[in-house]
């Protein structure tokens, strides 16, 4: 890929900040209705998460009409294309419906080897983080500002954050979490996919997450990466299907805490 498209890929996913923006933010904090896409808890869903999908859908096809795209409202289209966008368009719906703006708009591209660009953004904070091609940063007032994760190296001194303690299965994951948990000096909930940017950004130092779809964790991917941080499944294998995600500042936080979520023993199956 030459530098001309890798620089035109990424000023038309700054172009898409403004696509989403235009939809979500006229949303966010009005009088909606959210339906529940799960019959087993509460998996919210509002006119907003689809508006949005549809009108960056629209953007993409409109620029790249041979590209694949899979978001998390709607099926994949041209699944067979050598580059596939992948769209969540408000990721933290439940923060959304309840006024806090730690939700944001994920849009990630891959090709054949995995996610090579990413784009979180959060319009009502004023704020985005980009990433790919060995390149992260933040963008907000004033100039952009590279982004480089932090260099703790020992649980002892770590942060871990995860968005809820319900995504992790109670007999196996919650487990894992906890071992790890235990061993790091502050545990956090709640920030969504905020997290992963504010671990780019060197704030947070692991990120531990389970019951993640790909459209999940797709655009942060080449954030996290593009500013020096590890991120694997919870076997240290890749991900590019969703599941388990581990992410951390370096790649020997990343070992440890990698170790941690695998001391746990496993309960052996009742025959």
């Amino acid at each position: 890929m030459d530098q001309k498209f890798k620089k035109e890929l990424r000023d038309f996913l700054c172009h898409l900040v403004d696509v989403a923006a235009a939809t979500t933010v006229s949303y966010f904090r009005s009088d909606l209705t959210p339906e529940s896409k799960s019959a087993n808890g509460f998996d919210p869903v509002t006119i907003a998460d689809r508006a949005t999908e549809d009108s960056l859908r629209s953007e993409i096809l409109a620029q790249y009409p041979e590209h694949g795209i899979t978001g998390e409202e709607y099926g994949a289209l041209n699944p067979d294309a050598g580059y596939q966008w992948v769209i969540d368009p408000i990721d933290g719906t439940k923060a959304f419906i309840c006024g806090v703006p730690t939700w944001a708009t994920l849009i990630g591209l891959c090709d054949e080897t995995g996610p090579i660009i990413g784009l979180m953004s959060q319009p009502v904070v004023g704020e985005y983080f980009i990433g790919g091609f060995g390149q992260a940063e933040r963008v907000g007032e004033g100039e952009p500002t590279a982004l480089h994760t932090s260099d703790i190296v020992t649980l002892e001194t770590a942060s871990v954050f995860a968005t809820s303690p319900d995504m992790f299965s109670v007999d196996v994951e919650l487990p894992k979490f906890e071992s790890l948990s235990n061993q790091v000096r502050l545990t956090r909930f709640g920030a969504d996919s905020y997290a992963y940017c504010m671990l780019a950004a060197g704030y947070i130092d692991i990120v531990a997450e389970a019951g993640l779809g790909f459209y999940d964790i797709a655009a942060l991917i080449p954030i996290v990466e593009a500013a020096g941080g590890v991120i694997t499944d919870w076997t240290g294998s890749a991900v590019h299907g969703g599941g388990t995600v581990l992410a951390a500042a370096n790649s020997e936080l990343h070992a440890r805490a990698l170790a941690a979520l695998n001391s746990f023993p496993l309960q052996s199956p009742v025959l």
